[in-house]
């Protein structure tokens, strides 16, 4: 016969499984009722919603997938909704979900989605794991955002991006060409014309360099960087081939509106050095250091190996003024020169707000 301690401890078991049981269920139906909730919520919001597993196996889709996609209730459980998916973009959109379910990495993928209407539509694909107290994904909740509109005006926008770049480029060919015809008649304008006609082919390099154009055609990751833009101005300059015109430092982002005053200010540097400075002579040099201080980036600009230098020039040239007036009015900075019996010496100092286009 069982002991009163016995009896005690038995009754205290079976009040324990009571609780734990009321528990459990009690849980349960707090899951049941928040997944309700969350499918009432889900099915009032203008995106497309759904869920999934830990292994990726979709079981929710709310009322707008079924409304979008006109598909019936329940035929994309599981794997089907891939077969919803554009052909050409299934392998991406399984290539990325499968490295989201891997590493539990959020998922992000734009393809064509087929609408009621039989028509695929650009959609945005995205979603976020649950992680669970254990760490361990609970499930998954994804958004699918019909971003086709978008996509179009985009598509739009960038053709005519392409046609006013290329309306610009047979602007700057026209004007070459008025200034040539222009010089024949007038031997005097010639020498004026042929640097005239210079400044207008640095313009179109720098033009050239960031235009508007596709991811494809971009150079490197899509940024148009100052070691990049001042490569394409230095290119027609054999000192550049023969690296004697170097360029250092840090290569800081440059914005569309910079480029043309760093493409103006850069090419007449080059050019007077190849008339007047180091650049004129064989073994002539010039060393462009370029670096940034807080919220200001500095061009350390040095000629030597050109003619001995006695002393400045007596007046400034149109090209120096250009050079002064793109430096101080369109990248808010300052110019100092250092006639040097070495070698001219610019020490140029601008906003990084403005190069960078900030």
């Amino acid at each position: 016969m069982p002991t009163r301690s016995q009896i005690k401890e038995f009754r205290l078991k079976q009040y324990r499984d009571r609780r734990l049981n009321d528990s459990q269920l009690r849980e349960r139906g707090a899951l049941q009722l928040s997944g309700d909730a969350f499918h009432a919520l889900a099915d009032t919001m203008p995106q497309m919603v759904w869920s999934t597993l830990p292994d990726g196996d979709h079981d929710y889709y709310n009322a707008r997938w079924y409304e979008y996609t006109g598909a019936p209730a329940g035929s994309t459980d599981g794997e089907g909704w891939a077969d919803m998916f554009h052909p050409d973009d299934q392998a991406e959109a399984w290539k990325r979900w499968n490295r989201s379910l891997a590493t539990g990495e959020p998922y992000e993928v734009e393809y064509r989605l087929r609408h009621r209407t039989g028509i695929y539509r650009w959609v945005l694909g995205r979603a976020l794991p649950i992680i669970g107290p254990d760490q361990k994904i609970q499930r998954w909740i994804g958004t699918c955002t019909d971003i086709d509109d978008a996509k179009q005006a985009a598509s739009h926008n960038e053709m005519l991006s392409q046609e006013l770049s290329h309306r610009i480029k047979n602007i700057f060919a026209i004007i070459s060409g008025l200034i040539s015809m222009t010089a024949r008649g007038n031997e005097s304008f010639r020498d004026a014309a042929e640097t005239l006609k210079d400044r207008i082919a640095a313009l179109g390099r720098a033009h050239e360099y960031v235009r508007p154009r596709t991811d494809k055609m971009r150079p490197g990751n899509g940024d148009v960087t100052i070691h990049h833009l001042l490569s394409e101005i230095f290119a027609s300059y054999p000192a550049f081939t023969d690296k004697r015109l170097l360029i250092s430092g840090e290569n800081i982002l440059v914005s569309d509106r910079a480029a043309t005053p760093v493409a103006l200010v850069f090419h007449e540097l080059a050019t007077n050095s190849m008339k007047y400075g180091a650049l004129a002579d064989d073994d002539g040099q010039v060393d462009l250091a370029i670096s940034r201080k807080a919220d200001m980036v500095t061009f350390k600009w040095s000629e030597n190996g050109g003619p001995v230098i006695s002393a400045p020039p007596s007046e400034s040239g149109f090209g120096s003024k250009l050079v002064e007036m793109s430096v101080t009015q369109q990248l808010g900075g300052t110019l100092e020169r250092l006639w040097l019996p070495t070698g001219l010496q610019i020490d140029m100092e601008v906003e990084a707000s403005r190069l960078f286009g900030s």
